[in-house]
Formats: C-alpha cells, sequence, structure tokens
C-alpha cells in the first residue's frame, strides 16, 4: 500500500479528473435555454473544488468490491447537489459571503437572481441524472432517489442548515452542535458513501452499517476541521475569508471545546471511523487514506 497522504492525493486526483469530465458531459447534454443561466451552473459546478464526496462515492463501490464506474454518475450527482447548496449558502439572505474557492461566489459574478435559478437547477440535474444512472438497476436507481432525498432536505442538508440559522449567537451544548453538523454537513457525506455502496445489489447490511457509521463519524470530523481552519487557515488557501464564522458569531467546535479541544475531538472521530473498516480489506484503502487526508487538509 502507499503511504497515506500519497494514496489519497493520487486518488483524489483521479477521481476529480473522472468526476470534472463526467460532470461536463452531464451538463452539456442538457443544456438551459438560457446562456446567462448555464453559464452559472457551470460557473458554480465546474469551478473548483476537491471532489471529496463523489470520491467518498467512488473509494465506497470500490470497498464493495464493485466497478467504481458504477457509481460516477451518482457520485455526479452528489456533487451537484453540494453544488447548490453552496451557490444558496452563499447568498445575501443566508451566510452573505462574496469568495468561494478563491473566486467571487455566484451571486456576486452574476446576480442574485440568476444565483437562485442555478442553485435550484443543479438540484433538480442531481436527481434527473441519479434516476438515469446507467449500469444500476431500476430498483437500485429508486433506492438512490430516496436515499439522495433524505440526505439532502429538511431532514438532512437543508435541515442542518435551518438549525445553523437559527443558532447564530446563541450558545450551544456539544450535542447540539452535532446533531446540527449530522444533518448540515454529515448527511451528504454518508448518502455519498451509500450511494456508492449501493452498487453492490444487494449490498451485506453489516457491510453498509458499518460504512455509514464509518461516514457518520467521517461527517463530523470533516466540521470540525473547516471550524480550526476557519480561524487558523489562510483566506489564500482555504478559498474564502478566514474568521468568517467567527465574525457572524456562529456556534463552532473550538468556540465550544476551545482549539486543544476540538483538535482532541478531531482525533476520536478519525479513530472512529477508521475503525468501521476493520472489517474491509485492502479495497478499502481509498476510504481510509481519505479520512486521514481530511484531518490534516489545508483547505
Amino acid at each position: 500500500m502507499q503511504d497515506t497522504p500519497t494514496l489519497a492525493l493520487t486518488f483524489l486526483e483521479g477521481c476529480q479528473a473522472q468526476v470534472d469530465t463526467e460532470l461536463e458531459r452531464l451538463l452539456s447534454d442538457s443544456p438551459a435555454p438560457s446562456l446567462r443561466l448555464q453559464e452559472a451552473m457551470s460557473y458554480s459546478l465546474l469551478g473548483g473544488g476537491k471532489r471529496i464526496r463523489p470520491a467518498l462515492c467512488l473509494a465506497a463501490a470500490q470497498a464493495m468490491g464493485q466497478d467504481a464506474g458504477k457509481a460516477l454518475v451518482p457520485a455526479c450527482a452528489v456533487e451537484a447537489i453540494h453544488a447548490y447548496s453552496l451557490v444558496h449558502d452563499d447568498l445575501p439572505a443566508m451566510d452573505d459571503d462574496d469568495l468561494r474557492r478563491g473566486r467571487a461566489t455566484v451571486h456576486i459574478a452574476f446576480d442574485e437572481a440568476t444565483a437562485i435559478l442555478a442553485g435550484d437547477a443543479l438540484q433538480t440535474c442531481a436527481f434527473g441524472w441519479l434516476a438515469e444512472a446507467p449500469g444500476l438497476s431500476d430498483a437500485t436507481r429508486l433506492r438512490m432517489v430516496s436515499e439522495l432525498a433524505r440526505a439532502s432536505g429538511q431532514a438532512g442538508m437543508v435541515g442542518g442548515q435551518a438549525i445553523d440559522l437559527a443558532s447564530v449567537g446563541k450558545s450551544l451544548t456539544i450535542d447540539a452542535l452535532e446533531t446540527m453538523h449530522r444533518h448540515k454537513t454529515g448527511a451528504l457525506i454518508e448518502a455519498s458513501v451509500r450511494l456508492g455502496a449501493m452498487t453492490a445489489d444487494p449490498a451485506s447490511a453489516d457491510q453498509l452499517e458499518r460504512l455509514t457509521d464509518y461516514a457518520r463519524a467521517l461527517g463530523l470530523a470533516f466540521q470540525v476541521q473547516d471550524d480550526l481552519l476557519d480561524i487558523e487557515g489562510d483566506t489564500e488557501i482555504i478559498g474564502k475569508p478566514q474568521g468568517s464564522d467567527l465574525a457572524r458569531d456562529k456556534p463552532t467546535y473550538p468556540a465550544l471545546l476551545g482549539i486543544d479541544g476540538a483538535r482532541a475531538h478531531l482525533t476520536t472521530l478519525l479513530h472512529r471511523a477508521l475503525g468501521q473498516l476493520d472489517g474491509f480489506g485492502a479495497d478499502a484503502d481509498p476510504l481510509r487514506a481519505i479520512a486521514n487526508y481530511i484531518v490534516v487538509r489545508s483547505h
């Protein structure tokens, strides 16, 4: 096995190239009648990003002994949901950010109405692509659509964002903070892994449960590291204004646990995630590498 950092970067770079190529194809195959809308969708979806969620989807398929190609369109569907959520999160009525991935946010680069419509369109694209994903049975595609809908909507990401907006300026307990992030950030990470695992039809119930638990711990670890980067990161590297969460008085892990406490919690979550992969062989090495990468990333 390659050393963990090398394996993570090699796998992520390979996934990024695959996913970007497929996203370009999927977008071009279903163009919007409005050129400005199409440009805004492309700007938000193809404007960089580590593609960690798609990579988790592809890695989970591999861990289940499947051809990762079967998970490529589901991986793209997850990324479309993620991209739409970023467009809407950045809007003036939400987090009011003007920088994302080192570039102007969509409502700054275009306009607010176009940004809203681009997010709406990307959301519906995700489910359209997933419903027609090749190489999967109708029953599997239906289960995947249901999974992504649950993770994206009021029971998942959107519900978590609502809690986040209502929590600004308030003091939360650690349990309340983790409930928020299990929905806002974790639900889509969990769905990424579960969609990849679902390419094995039927998927082993025990393996699916272990991968789900891995993803739950990883989703929280991802958020802890994001919170630390908001304090310690460099704007030029993280691609968004450093200290933006602090400026908005948002509840974060460092605010609640302190820097050292947040780092200790991050280590605990990493060990919890990796422990769930003990029953898997070398095919799960990319999942292990991605988990290690997430807790040391600088952006």
